[in-house]
């Protein structure tokens, strides 16, 4: 059984095997999650990333999907990159976001990974509501057939943290 815990913090700080990176479908560095990660984990991570998108991913990483890179310089053996779907009132894009977490597991349990630290995914600029992303996020996790032994949300602010923490009582 997996152990599931948040965490209030800085996801570019967590020594763990995998970081996952809430990232946009060009791989190529952004805002928010993705922007701090590329920052901190230094060059080698885009260049990766660029190799990935020269190799197979010439269109970009769909959303709900997950690809492993090098973590650089952070604190972990790999940053695994998924695309979280954009917020709408008019359509549910849930099953995509549960394909985030879901696939990400599954890359990180493939590269061996024990310990692995998720962000919010689609919680910030792509406008979903923190109370169900954390719904979405916790309740897939749980489920999820893994051989990663521990997983932590790592939440930047204490409303993000406190949606996560509610979820995991």
């Amino acid at each position: 059984m997996t152990a599931i815990e948040p965490v209030r913090g800085d996801i570019t700080r967590e020594s763990v095997d995998v970081i996952v990176n809430a990232a946009n479908s060009s791989l190529l560095g952004g805002g928010g999650v993705d922007g701090a990660i590329h920052r901190r984990g230094g060059p080698a991570i885009l260049e990766d990333c660029r190799r990935l998108r020269a190799a197979h991913l010439g269109k970009g990483l769909p959303t709900g999907h997950a690809v492993a890179t090098t973590a650089g310089e952070l604190d972990a053996r790999w940053v695994v990159h998924t695309v979280g779907p954009v917020y709408s009132t008019s359509e549910d894009r849930s099953a995509l976001l549960a394909s985030c977490y879901r696939e990400s597991l599954r890359v990180a349990g493939e590269l061996g990974a024990r310990t692995v630290a998720f962000p919010a995914i689609s919680t910030g600029v792509y406008g979903w509501p923190m109370d169900d992303g954390a719904r979405i996020a916790v309740e897939t996790v749980r489920a999820a057939e893994t051989t990663v032994e521990e997983v932590r949300f790592v939440l930047f602010d204490e409303r993000a943290y406190e949606a996560f923490a509610a979820r995991l009582r």
